[in-house]
């Protein structure tokens, strides 16, 4: 299974950076409706959604934060590591058809206690439409660590 293993925190620098970008779809905002729960209308309902201050429907904030977790279990740290917190900010709306580009950067590698501190970003072009700070546990080549 060794194949399938993202990097160890022996691994791990300050520094490390990695992306993920997905252009957001309407499948994608019915969907993570139907997945999440989370029918409010201002995703779902043009009608609804001019009336707000959005002045039209707008993407899950959570679907776009969800690239950060993307980005953790399949890039950095990858498979194998375990989220423990995460912090996020939302700064900006997200709308069908943005493409939303998430970034996350290692800013503190703790080796003896096996976590990482990341600075989050997701952006849509040059606007920061989330930013955050999340804590990852990354798993050590050291199987008794």
């Amino acid at each position: 299974m060794e194949e399938l293993h993202g990097h160890y925190i022996e691994d791990m620098e300050e520094g490390m950076s990695a992306v993920y970008a997905k252009t957001i779809t309407d499948a994608d905002v019915v969907l993570f409706a139907g997945i999440s729960g989370d029918v409010n209308p201002v995703h779902l309902n043009h009608e609804f959604a001019t009336e707000t201050m959005f002045e039209g429907r707008i993407a899950h904030g959570m679907l776009s934060a969800s690239f950060l977790s993307t980005i953790f279990g399949t890039r950095l740290p990858g498979p194998g590591c375990i989220y423990m917190s995460q912090t996020l900010r939302f700064k900006a709306p997200v709308r069908v058809g943005d493409t939303v580009i998430a970034r996350v950067t290692a800013k503190d590698v703790d080796a003896k206690r096996r976590r990482v501190t990341f600075d989050c970003e997701c952006k849509v072009g040059d606007t920061t439409v989330i930013d955050g700070e999340a804590l990852i546990l990354v798993p050590s080549r050291n199987k008794a660590a």
